[in-house]
């Protein structure tokens, strides 16, 4: 199922080789700097960071709040701009796409996993899955439903398709925001403490789904978090602190999902 459900990734849904900046990572982010202003002054969240990430890793970016780690992430998705600095994924350039085709740009080559999952409360949980396929226009419509039911499957959720999310548990509306998250096959899993509303189990059980999409798939998953265990799961480490990354860590002993 997972290859059958998967092939935009594989194939060129965000360009391979060697970009038109000059780049041949995936994810090039360079000298990125973010500074906001208010009535206390100039406070700068990220100073000259650079972070560049190949196809098919899992990268935790890890720190304390306030540490620069989600800003990171908002001028990835491009829910913020830097301030200066350059934003590239495969052939696009994030920092300069307007308002408009940010959001398409979104839609089609990220998959976004929040902390509180962001489930739209009055529709289906089988709604919930197809509504990223409705609004980017992805997939006949005759397929989404047969896509949003396959992907339920995928995550344990298929029997719960009709229910409202308020009828399931915590741990259940973060596998139907994978779910979501998948809809549109983006090459590129971001998620923004995705464990950090659940309990330690339910945890585990999240992380080790994606863990098996980043090895069974080739999925890129760039996650955020502040706890050490979850973190464990990636094979880069990145630690962040005071809007710098502080040193970066190849975990060789990361979990491992059955074969």
């Amino acid at each position: 199922m997972f290859q059958r459900w998967f092939k935009r990734h594989r194939t060129n849904g965000i360009a391979n080789g060697q970009n038109r900046d000059g780049s041949a990572h995936l994810i090039d982010m360079r000298q990125i700097v973010k500074t906001y202003q208010s009535a206390a002054g100039t406070f700068t969240s990220l100073r000259s960071v650079d972070l560049q990430v190949n196809r098919g890793e899992f990268v935790a970016i890890i720190g304390k709040s306030g540490s620069g780690k989600s800003t990171l992430i908002n001028m990835l998705t491009g829910i913020d701009r830097p301030t200066t600095g350059e934003v590239l994924v495969g052939d696009t350039a994030v920092h300069r796409l307007s308002e408009g085709h940010m959001a398409e740009w979104r839609g089609k080559n990220l998959g976004i996993i929040f902390q509180f999952f962001q489930l739209l409360p009055t529709l289906s949980i089988v709604e919930n899955v197809m509504l990223p396929m409705d609004f980017c226009n992805m997939y006949a419509p005759r397929e989404r439903r047969e896509r949003a039911m396959q992907l339920l499957a995928l995550v344990e959720m298929a029997e719960q398709a009709n229910k409202l999310p308020s009828a399931v548990s915590g741990g259940q509306q973060q596998r139907v925001a994978i779910a979501r998250a998948l809809a549109n096959d983006p090459p590129i899993l971001v998620a923004d403490e995705p464990t950090g509303n659940l309990d330690s189990k339910t945890s585990d059980e999240i992380m080790e789904l994606l863990t098996e999409l980043n090895e069974k798939i080739g999925i890129t998953v760039i996650m955020v978090t502040h706890e050490p265990d979850m973190a464990a799961y990636a094979r880069t480490i990145v630690h962040f602190r005071d809007g710098l990354i502080e040193s970066v860590e190849k975990n060789e002993h990361r979990t491992k999902v059955p074969s």
